[in-house]
């Protein structure tokens, strides 16, 4: 009986959480919780993909996504390149080149499970308007053929790469830009056009594709009175097809970033801390978003350094969100497709330091020298270079120190992670400020040996196996596990 009574009483309870209704304002949405597979899954893939795929060019440190506006506000490079290779063409002529012909979303959705990422986020359309699904408002309101079934590839690629993902373990998610650069309606009216125009198109996304990450952004140009963002929001929580799945961020108008949304989103500011609020930092591989063929192998992040900012994302109660940009053709390049199955080797061994753990009292530990390392950055650019976590852990510059551990802590288990880049050549860690019981297990995941440690006063120093690389696969970090330990 009683415990029928239990099982009643935790009904009654999601009941009432599922039913909370929420109003059209800030105050209200905010008090959503951030739904618990997102907080658990950690790694996501971006994918930016469309008609900015066919020309496929941006000068190093930009973004090819952009390529239109770049075309339309003198972008030097831009114009020098668009003329040698297509001459008078427009812009919306590479529609009918944006093929997607070698495109098979199976395969791609092979890869990102196999990499470890647990949602995609695909974008439904950029900043130029063209729809990746059968869109009605696009084609109608550019008056010519404006989304993937209407031209191009003739083909549902948003559908299709849903569909396939929903045979993996990952969660299908989208990217939809408020505004668009050039349309008819935006400029003549912002109004008219987020109402007529943005608003029907979010409905038909949620309504149709059912997405478990809604993903907003090009909002900087109006408030969010303007995108009507308050209400949107209150139907997508308590009316929509995906209300208590479905993840949103904090692009929804004009200073509304990093102050308000459920999700805070830095993009390529690595050193921002939030605490007190959840975020996921996004990034390219390389630099770029979109496919830019103008990028060689030495502008992407080497598979170390992406997965020690996954672990730094994570250390600090985190998600990464990581971009790969396919090419017109719908090939993923193979140096992305290397990048995320070497990821996917090291989380097939160490995911456990990942998955389901949450910011420990302490995100590291630093070794001696100064911790105020700014990352390089263009002037006036706010996006970060990609050794920054380098430098925070394998190569400082002198005088400064490095983070010798990550602490991951998983609250189910009470198991505390420590993640290091270097590998000590006397096997030697020293975990500072630490006591331990005397009967605490400690291992080391890539091998899953029990290690000896001993307490030195408020120290605790951990004794590693002889390293060998026929054991220890994808060293990119190494980590041990404490038993029991962390609250």
């Amino acid at each position: 009986m009683k415990r029928i009574l239990c099982i009643l009483s935790l009904l009654f309870c999601a009941t009432l959480i599922n039913a909370q209704t929420y109003h059209a304002n800030w105050q209200s949405l905010d008090t959503r919780p951030v739904p618990e597979w997102y907080r658990n899954s950690k790694f996501g893939i971006f994918i930016h993909w469309g008609v900015y795929a066919v020309p496929g060019f941006t000068s190093k440190g930009n973004y090819s996504e952009w390529y239109q506006y770049a075309m339309e506000h003198g972008d030097s490079a831009t114009k020098a390149y668009h003329k040698a290779n297509y001459g008078n063409n427009t812009y919306y002529q590479f529609a009918d080149h944006f093929t997607a012909d070698l495109f098979n979303p199976d395969e791609w959705a092979k890869l990102f499970e196999a990499s470890g990422a647990k949602y995609i986020v695909l974008t439904s359309k950029h900043h130029d308007g063209f729809a990746l699904w059968p869109s009605k408002d696009a084609t109608r309101d550019w008056g010519f053929p404006w989304n993937a079934v209407d031209a191009g590839p003739h083909r549902d690629l948003l559908g299709d790469l849903f569909a396939a993902v929903r045979k993996t373990s990952v969660h299908p998610g989208m990217y939809f830009s408020l505004y668009e650069w050039f349309n008819p309606i935006w400029l003549k009216d912002h109004q008219q056009y987020a109402t007529q125009h943005a608003w029907p198109q979010m409905l038909d996304l949620i309504n149709t594709y059912k997405p478990d990450v809604f993903w907003t952004d090009g909002e900087w140009d109006e408030s969010d009175t303007t995108w009507q963002s308050t209400k949107f929001l209150a139907w997508l929580y308590n009316e929509s097809p995906v209300k208590n799945s479905v993840v949103t961020f904090d692009r929804w108008g004009r200073g509304i970033r990093f102050k308000h949304g459920q999700v805070f989103t830095p993009e390529y500011q690595p050193e921002l801390d939030f605490a007190d609020h959840y975020f996921e930092e996004n990034r390219g591989m390389g630099f770029s978003y979109g496919y830019n063929r103008n990028e060689d192998a030495w502008d992407y992040n080497t598979a170390q350094s992406l997965v020690l900012q996954l672990v730094d994302k994570v250390s600090r109660g985190g998600n990464f969100l990581l971009d790969v940009g396919p090419d017109e053709h719908g090939k993923i390049p193979p140096i992305m497709q290397e990048r995320l199955l070497q990821i996917g080797d090291w989380m097939k061994v160490n995911n456990e330091c990942i998955y389901n753990t949450v910011r420990w009292k302490n995100t590291c530990q630093w070794s001696e020298g100064k911790t105020d390392y700014k990352p390089v950055r263009k002037e006036g650019d706010f996006r970060a270079s990609g050794d920054y976590m380098l430098k925070l852990t394998i190569d400082p510059d002198p005088g400064y120190a490095v983070k010798e551990f990550f602490f991951t802590y998983n609250p189910t288990a009470n198991n505390l992670y420590a993640v290091f880049a270097q590998y000590p050549s006397n096997k030697k860690l020293l975990l500072k400020n630490i006591k331990l019981p005397k009967a605490t297990n400690i291992s080391f995941l890539a091998t899953k040996e029990k290690l000896t440690w001993k307490q030195t006063g408020n120290n605790v120093e951990v004794t590693l196996p002889d390293y060998d690389p026929n054991k220890i696969k994808a060293p990119y970090a190494y980590v041990i596990k404490i038993e029991g330990y962390g609250k």
